[in-house]
C-alpha cells in the first residue's frame, strides 16, 4: 500500500463507521416510534373492549344448565311464518368440549358482535400490523450497522422477540384463526418489554465477541427467539383458559357474577377452546424447542470443544425442555386435563422467562453476552 492511498483508507472507514452510526440512530427511532404505534393499538383494543357490547351472562349460563332443565324451558326448533312460508330455526349448535369439559359456546369475540367494537378492534388490528412493520424496520437497521445478526445482546434480543412475538399474532390472523382476543394482552406486554430494552438493556451496536461469530448464530438464536414467541401465546392462552374456566365454574355452581369482568368472560373463547388452542401452540413448537438445544449444543462444540458442560443456560433450556415435555405427556394422561395441566404450562413458561433474563442477567457463564451485567442491576434499583 502506498502512502498515498492510506489517507483514502482512513477516509473509507471513518464514512463506513459514521454510516453505521446513523443506520444504529434510525433504528432506535423506528423502535420508539413502533412503541408510539403500539401504544395506539393499546387504546384502540381498550375502546375495543369498552365500546363493543356487552353479551349476556344468560347465553353462557344456558349452555350450563343442565339438559333435563334445559329441554323444560325450550322447544328443540322453533317455527315461525314468513309470509305463507314456514321457517324452522334451529338453536345455536354448541360443539361438544373434551371428555370430562364443559359444553359452552364460544365467546363472539373483543367486540361482542358489535359494529362500533368492531370497526375500533379493526382498527386495533390494523396500528398493530403498521406497528409491526416500523418495529421489523427497527430491528433490519440495527443489524445493518453492525452487518450482522440483530440479536447478539439482550437488547437486540428483547426487541427481535417483540417483533417475532408479534409476527406470530399477525399470522394467525391472516390465516383467518379467532385469535383478536390476543391483541389487548399483546400490545400490553410488548410494550412493557419494549420499555425494558430501550431503559434497561439497551446497548450501543457494536461487533460481537469471537464466540459468537458464527453461522450458527442464525440458527441456534434464530429458532430460540421463535419458539419463545410462540411459548408466549402459549401462555397468554392458558392464563385466559384459567380465569375462563373459573368463571363458568362458577355459573355451573348457580353463581350470578357481574360488572365489565363478566362482559370480557363472556366474550372470550370458551374455556376448551382456550385449553385447546394453547396446547396446540406449545405442542406445534415443542420440536423445533429441542431442535434449538441441539443446535446451541452443536454450537458449543465447535465454539468451546466441548458439546455440554452444564453451564446455566445450557442448564435452563434443558429444564425449559423437561417443564414442556412433562406438560405434554400430562395432557395426554386421563388425570391430567384442564387446570393441572394449565399449572404445568405456565411453570414451564416460567421457565423460559428466567432462562431469557435471568440467567442473562443475574447469572454468569459462557453465555452471559448479554451486555447488561451490574449496570443493569444497578439501573432496575440492586
Amino acid at each position: 500500500m502506498t502512502l498515498a492511498a492510506a489517507p483514502d483508507l482512513v477516509t473509507a472507514t471513518s464514512l463506513a463507521a459514521a454510516q453505521n452510526e446513523n443506520l444504529a440512530e434510525i433504528s432506535n427511532v423506528l423502535i420508539y416510534s413502533a412503541m408510539a404505534v403500539y401504544t395506539l393499538a393499546f387504546f384502540a383494543y381498550i375502546a375495543e373492549w369498552i365500546f363493543g357490547s356487552r353479551s349476556k351472562v344468560a347465553r353462557t349460563a344456558a349452555a350450563l344448565t343442565p339438559r333435563g332443565e334445559a329441554a323444560k324451558k325450550a322447544p328443540a326448533v322453533t317455527v315461525r311464518k314468513e309470509g305463507g312460508t314456514a321457517v324452522l330455526e334451529r338453536p345455536k349448535v354448541v360443539v361438544r368440549a373434551a371428555a370430562g369439559a364443559r359444553d359452552v359456546p364460544d365467546g363472539p369475540g373483543a367486540h361482542g358482535g358489535d359494529e362500533q367494537g368492531d370497526l375500533f378492534g379493526r382498527v386495533a388490528v390494523s396500528l398493530t400490523v403498521l406497528a409491526f412493520l416500523v418495529e421489523f424496520g427497527g430491528v433490519l437497521t440495527r443489524a445493518l450497522s453492525v452487518q450482522r445478526a440483530p440479536w447478539g445482546n439482550m437488547y437486540e434480543f428483547n426487541i427481535t422477540f417483540t417483533t417475532t412475538a408479534v409476527g406470530v399474532y399477525v399470522l394467525l390472523l391472516a390465516l383467518k384463526k379467532n385469535v383478536r382476543w390476543l391483541g389487548l394482552f399483546l400490545t400490553t406486554t410488548v410494550l412493557l418489554d419494549l420499555g425494558l430494552a430501550v431503559t434497561v438493556l439497551y446497548t450501543e451496536s457494536d461487533q460481537l465477541v469471537p464466540a459468537l461469530d458464527s453461522y450458527w448464530l442464525y440458527i441456534h438464536v434464530s429458532t430460540a427467539i421463535l419458539c419463545g414467541a410462540v411459548f408466549y401465546v402459549g401462555a397468554v392462552g392458558t392464563i385466559l383458559y384459567l380465569f375462563k374456566d373459573s368463571y363458568e365454574s362458577k355459573l355451573a355452581r348457580g353463581g350470578k357474577p357481574g360488572g365489565f369482568a363478566t362482559s370480557v368472560m363472556e366474550r372470550l373463547p370458551a374455556s376448551a377452546s382456550l385449553d385447546k388452542f394453547a396446547y396446540r401452540v406449545n405442542a406445534a413448537v415443542f420440536p423445533l424447542w429441542t431442535f434449538t438445544i441441539i443446535a446451541g449444543a452443536i454450537w458449543a462444540g465447535d465454539a468451546w470443544g466441548r458439546y455440554w458442560g452444564w453451564d446455566p443456560k445450557e442448564t435452563w433450556s434443558f429444564i425449559t425442555w423437561v417443564a414442556y415435555a412433562c406438560y405434554l405427556h400430562a395432557r395426554a394422561t386421563a388425570g391430567w386435563k384442564g387446570r393441572k395441566a394449565a399449572y404445568l404450562a405456565l411453570a414451564a413458561f416460567g421457565c423460559w422467562l428466567f432462562n431469557y433474563y435471568g440467567v442473562n442477567i443475574f447469572v454468569s457463564g459462557k453465555h452471559s453476552y448479554a451486555d447488561v451485567g451490574m449496570s443493569a442491576l444497578t439501573a432496575i434499583g440492586f
